[in-house]
């Protein structure tokens, strides 16, 4: 995931208001990161368009402001959790 891109193909990052209104697709997390940053508080970073997919939120998470590498690291390590349990569920039987 070379700079937060996942590659050619439809964008898989999905940015949400505050109020919960989708914005954008993107296909980089540090262009999110800008947006959610323009946004402000309770913005947030999905991998899809479900709150359950909320990988980032403004304000909770971080300021996007402060720093996108943040950010990106944060959707990163999000993923990976994610990823784990999927792996120990699968492995479990669930």
């Amino acid at each position: 995931m070379a700079g937060g891109r996942m590659g050619s193909g439809t964008p898989k990052f999905k940015v949400f208001d505050g109020d919960g209104v989708y914005q954008a697709s993107c296909k980089e997390l540090e262009a999110c990161a800008a947006l959610v940053a323009l946004y402000g508080e309770g913005s947030t970073i999905r991998w899809g368009h479900a709150k359950r997919d909320t990988l980032f939120t403004q304000g909770v998470d971080g300021d996007a402001g402060e720093s996108y590498d943040l950010v990106v690291m944060h959707c990163a390590d999000v993923l990976d959790r994610r990823l784990e349990a999927t792996i120990r569920a699968r492995k479990r039987g669930d």
